[in-house]
């Protein structure tokens, strides 16, 4: 029978997480896409024909993109309106949707571009990925940059108690 405790090392959680945690969760959780972005930009320039077909560099894109997209459309549904209770920055028109919005016009873009290179491979346009991804790099990086901020636990402890984060949808 399969088990966490036995796929996966074993570790020590601290009995009580401290601020040092906190930090270091925050920082893991955004670097992930940082990098993944930071690997998608680097290799638009066609060097990822050093590594991969043309067709996994566009799967690589289109797992970015569907990733992304639906990470946010679970915050915009489930995590958003309950921290927007309390937390003015998640209200309905506020900076985080906004920045969604942002986000997913260069997303919405990205995709129609890798649709029609998987369809006609030799359309393929470093310059037009290259220009299409520097639309919506920066905003997406001040993003997660904001969003680690405002989830931070520092920021959280001035808005609920910790029973109340336990609780949160996330």
């Amino acid at each position: 029978m399969f088990s966490l405790r036995t796929a996966w090392p074993s570790f020590t959680l601290p009995s009580q997480p401290n601020a040092s945690s906190f930090k270091c969760h925050d920082h893991l959780a955004a670097n992930h896409t940082f990098t993944l972005v930071d690997s998608i930009y680097a290799f638009s320039d066609g060097s990822f024909a050093r590594i991969m077909p043309l067709p996994a560099y566009l799967r690589m894109i289109m797992e970015f993109h569907d990733h992304l997209d639906m990470h946010h459309n679970i915050e915009e549904t489930y995590v958003f309106p309950v921290l927007a209770q309390k937390m003015p920055n998640f209200a309905s028109n506020e900076r985080h949707k906004n920045s969604h919005k942002v986000i997913h016009a260069g997303l919405d873009k990205l995709k129609d571009l890798v649709t029609g290179w998987k369809e006609v491979p030799t359309t393929f346009s470093p310059a037009t990925l290259r220009s299409c991804l520097d639309e919506f790099k920066s905003p997406l990086f001040k993003h997660l940059e904001e969003e680690v901020r405002d989830l931070s636990a520092e920021n959280l402890k001035k808005y609920y108690t910790l029973e109340e984060v336990d609780h949160l949808p996330m």
